[in-house]
Formats: C-alpha cells, sequence, structure tokens
C-alpha cells in the first residue's frame, strides 16, 4: 500500500513540474512575443523598392535658419540665383519649391531641389556651380544672412503624387515623421494604400524619404487653400472607411514628428 501511494505522489508532482515547465515556456514565448522584432528577409534596399525607378529622379531640402533683420534680403537675392539656375538648361536641376515658414521654427526658409539623372546629376551640378563665379559670390553673401542651415537627400516615394508645378495661392504643410530604424517598408506598405484618401482636394504635392543626412525621416507635403481648408479636408479623411486603420497602424512606427506650415515665395514653382 505504502509503495502505490508513493508511486501516486511521484506521479502528482511529475504532472506538477510539466505543467509549471509548460507554464514557464509559455511566459518565455508571451515575453518574447513582446520584444521580438520580426524581420521579412529581402534581397533589396529599401530605396529600390520604395522609390520611383523610371524617373531616376533625386531631391534635395535644404532649411536654412535667416537673421531675422535679414530675411527679406536673403529672400531677394535667393530668388534671383535661383531663377538662373531653374531655368539654364546647362544645369540639370530645378527648383520644385521655395518657402518661409509660418508656423514652426520662425525666420526659417525651406527649399526644395529635383536633379534630374540622380546622383551624377547632382555631381555635374556641384562641379560647375564651383566654378560659376556669380553663385560663389552669392553663397558668400548669403552666408552673412544665416545663423545655421542643413540639408537632406531624397527620394520620392513610388506611390505619391509627382510634386508639379501649381497656381496659388496655397499654403504649404511639410509633415515630418523620424521613424524607427528598419520600419520604412511597413510604412511604405501602408501609405501606399492610405494616399488614396487625401485626393479629393489635390491636396497630395509629394511623399519623400532621406537617403543621405538623418535617415529614417519621411517628409509628406501637402497644399491647402488655407488653415480652415486644411482642418476640413483632413477631417473628412476619418469619414473614408480605411484611412482609421492606416493611422493606427502606422503611428506605432514614429519616434517624433514635426509639422511646418509654410507660406510660398513669390518665385516657387509651387504657389
Amino acid at each position: 500500500v505504502f509503495i502505490i501511494q508513493l508511486m501516486g505522489i511521484l506521479q502528482i508532482n511529475n504532472k506538477q513540474d510539466r505543467v509549471k515547465g509548460l507554464a514557464n515556456k509559455s511566459d518565455d514565448g508571451w515575453l518574447r512575443s513582446m520584444f521580438a522584432h520580426n524581420v521579412d528577409a529581402r534581397k533589396d534596399a529599401h530605396s529600390n523598392l520604395l522609390s520611383k525607378k523610371e524617373t531616376s529622379g533625386l531631391y534635395k531640402i535644404q532649411f536654412h535658419n535667416v537673421k531675422p533683420e535679414c530675411l527679406e534680403a536673403y529672400n531677394k537675392l535667393s530668388t534671383e540665383v535661383h531663377k538662373e539656375l531653374h531655368n539654364d538648361a546647362d544645369y540639370p536641376c530645378e527648383v520644385v519649391g521655395s518657402w518661409n515658414t509660418w508656423y514652426g521654427e520662425q525666420d526659417q526658409a525651406v527649399h526644395l531641389w529635383r536633379y534630374y539623372g540622380g546622383y551624377p546629376a547632382l555631381t555635374e551640378c556641384l562641379n560647375k556651380l564651383r566654378l560659376n563665379k556669380s553663385y560663389l559670390e552669392f553663397r558668400k553673401e548669403r552666408s552673412k544672412m544665416l545663423i545655421s542651415r542643413r540639408n537632406q537627400l531624397l527620394l520620392e516615394f513610388s506611390f505619391w503624387n509627382d510634386p508639379v508645378p501649381r497656381p496659388g495661392p496655397n499654403l504649404y504643410e511639410l509633415r515630418t515623421y523620424r521613424l524607427k530604424p528598419g520600419t520604412m517598408i511597413e510604412w511604405g506598405n501602408h501609405w501606399a494604400r492610405a494616399i488614396k484618401y487625401r485626393q479629393e482636394n489635390h491636396e497630395a504635392v509629394g511623399g519623400f524619404f532621406t537617403q543621405i543626412g538623418e535617415l529614417y525621416i519621411v517628409h509628406h507635403l501637402w497644399a491647402y487653400k488655407d488653415l480652415q481648408s486644411r482642418e476640413e479636408t483632413r477631417n473628412s479623411a476619418w469619414l473614408k472607411e480605411g484611412w482609421d486603420a492606416n493611422v493606427h497602424y502606422t503611428v506605432p512606427l514614429i519616434q517624433s514628428m514635426e509639422s511646418r506650415i509654410l507660406i510660398p515665395t513669390a518665385s516657387s514653382p509651387l504657389q
């Protein structure tokens, strides 16, 4: 009898140990699911998967923080030089848009350039500008007006609208997203579906992501008649089935975000 009872106790203990082991494995699996990063096997860079290969267009965005007392003179000087470069067929580049920040970082100028032919076109322009005496004088004079400046090289998302000249008057919103590293493909997959919800009022101007400079940065450029139109257009998106899902799935990919309201300069092709 004693031996039978002892065997029963051992069986119960073994069963309890197995249950604890399964519980621990389950806990481990739950913890792993909380922190594991699922990575899809890919055999190409996200720049090739997401950008418009057929145009091989490369973009540069410039942020110039101008001394407040110099902003008017800066705009006048920049307009003259940008017009010359924009209209000179010898330079494979063009000004897409030029703005001053209205809401956001104050006394700031933002310029968006396009280089037809990618990096070779950029290099060609740089080499020619080094020999352009009037441009070198412009840079020297401009440096006296600036507090700081920075730039980024961008590629255009394949599913976004092309940034083509448009008549005004409009104000523009540049929404900048700093994504978590490794999430650009997921961002692109969601926005490839979501962009259709933001076409009704022709507000979508262009969508870009950085290649050189601060990485995993996305810029979305929108146009509105005024701030009231912006609010109404953005609110109407929430009435479309599917827009809420895009927001739900893309918000976790973002580390931080910023919105600038921009006023085009007199010479900007985007008015």
